[in-house]
């Protein structure tokens, strides 16, 4: 005779069988949009065209704020956002950052369904979570997944490293850019990214956590863009060429090309040729490696910054500064 004890319960999960996501997918679904875009490009005898591109994003509150991916407007000549009763109205950037992927817009719209913002420092592996998203331009839709790595990191075409990343085994597809990843309770824990999907890869996909989004975008509200501490160098990482090229003395380290004009790089000596190899402790091998020793760094802090110059080792010191604006000259 089977057993008519009630199925023992893991969160809301029962060991019988999956969550009913219904309810919470009602729940969430009136918060995401829609992102449509258009890009004007041009062909290689400069002929001018314009693309069209998909994304999604979430409603940060009811006076029309909107969070999504930087890679989905960037470039955008003109920004549309459908929401879930199928009105379309046009978005402008209120803030936009490209290290971090993320970028908030604005709609001339009130009384707007805000989702609710969770703590997703609380995730644990194993656990549901939801990804609720414009997939394949088609639409909103919803795909469940659990929670398989917190604190994933991984490194963009671009040479851009994004940390603390949620890896899921939630299907996310392109279109999903910019959409929330939710927990049980409806809470946004994470923005979801096609661009970090591994080709070829099934079963994996990645979002920005809230925990390292939310000051991003506070930021991008108030300000516009985001302030972080300040050196004053464009640089790469070490290549093959460039160690034939200019013979350089060492394998490893962040190859200067670029020293900005009255910013601490300059007045700490720093040129281009020359090789970063360790900044405030921290041993530099690539050009991530100096982005982040830069960005856990404090404004107004000194630091020493050991690099070579033609052949020789040296140590300086820079105050770093505050990141100028975009689109102003340092």
């Amino acid at each position: 005779m089977p057993s008519t004890t009630p199925a023992a319960v893991i969160g809301t999960q029962t060991l019988s069988g999956l969550p009913d996501l219904a309810a919470l997918v009602a729940k969430v679904k009136p918060s995401v949009v829609a992102i449509n875009v258009e890009i004007a490009s041009s062909d290689f005898f400069g002929n001018q065209y314009t693309s069209e591109a998909a994304g999604s994003g979430w409603i940060l509150d009811s006076n029309g704020l909107i969070a999504t991916n930087n890679h989905v407007i960037d470039g955008a000549t003109s920004i549309s956002v459908t929401f879930d009763d199928g009105s379309v109205t046009a978005a402008t950037v209120v803030g936009a950052d490209a290290v971090s992927d993320l970028a908030v817009l604005k709609v001339d719209k009130t009384g707007l369904p805000a989702v609710t913002v969770g703590d997703s420092s609380g995730l644990q592996v194993g656990q549901w979570v939801l990804a609720i998203g414009n997939a394949e331009g088609n639409g909103i839709s919803a795909t469940e997944g659990i929670v398989s790595r917190t604190g994933a990191s991984i490194t963009e075409d671009t040479g851009t490293t994004l940390y603390d990343l949620i890896q899921t085994s939630a299907a996310i597809n392109p279109g999903n850019s910019g959409g929330p990843l939710v927990n049980l309770s409806g809470e946004v824990v994470g923005i979801t990214s096609a661009k970090l999907v591994d080709t070829g890869v099934e079963g994996r996909g990645y979002a920005i956590s809230t925990k390292t989004a939310l000051p991003i975008i506070e930021s991008l509200v108030q300000k516009g863009y985001v302030i972080r501490p300040y050196l004053g160098v464009i640089y790469e990482t070490i290549s093959q060429m460039d160690m034939w090229r200019y013979r350089l003395p060492v394998e490893t380290g962040a190859f200067v090309t670029q020293v900005y004009s009255g910013t601490p790089a300059e007045t700490a000596g720093l040129a281009p040729g020359d090789i970063i190899v360790n900044f405030n402790g921290k041993d530099i091998q690539t050009q991530d490696d100096l982005t982040q020793a830069i960005f856990q760094a404090q404004i107004g802090q000194s630091v020493s910054i050991t690099y070579w110059h033609n052949n020789s080792e040296k140590t300086t010191q820079a105050t770093l500064v505050q990141s100028p604006a975009p689109n102003t000259t340092s």
